[in-house]
């Protein structure tokens, strides 16, 4: 499969942010065969690896290997119909209530504002998404290199 090159530009688009971490974590499912063996292998002897730490519930190897992998799969295929489903059904509560206390004090003034402000969110979350991606990649480099180590094949397809 011929790969193109990225220019400049293209390198910190967030299609390009997501189809390196796609791609990082597709090659830690092609190396990590025995996945089992991740579990009870501690995060903080690596230091890419230790930031992550504060959110895990058990703070092994194995269990940010799934997290990595429920995070492609919902960049491939969209957000747990669960979640979403919860997430729509809020919504809809609070745009009732907010289209019923806004009928009152609504006017094409803030209408304009939410619309500019729509843009700096916009910019806000993409570089938000980008380097949470970013971090993602390397985190998922770092674990496929260290289940490596641990089964000793180090440099191996390197």
């Amino acid at each position: 499969m011929m790969q193109m090159q990225e220019t400049p530009t293209q390198k910190n688009s967030l299609f390009n942010a997501m189809n390196r971490f796609i791609g990082a974590v597709n090659n830690m499912d092609q190396t990590v065969m025995v996945p089992s063996l991740l579990r009870d292998v501690p995060l903080d002897e690596d230091s890419e690896m230790s930031s992550m730490k504060s959110d895990m519930d058990d703070g092994d190897m194995y269990s940010y290997y799934q997290l990595l992998k429920s995070i492609r799969r919902d960049i491939e295929w969209g957000v747990r119909c669960a979640a979403a489903e919860e997430r729509r059904k809020e919504s809809m509560q609070i745009t009732r209530m907010d289209s019923s206390a806004s009928l009152a004090s609504s006017s094409s003034e803030e209408e304009d504002e939410e619309d500019e402000d729509l843009e700096k969110q916009f910019q806000y979350h993409l570089t938000g998404l980008q380097g949470v991606l970013s971090k993602l990649t390397l985190q998922a480099n770092s674990l496929t290199n260290r289940y490596k180590q641990e089964i000793g094949i180090g440099g191996w397809g390197q």
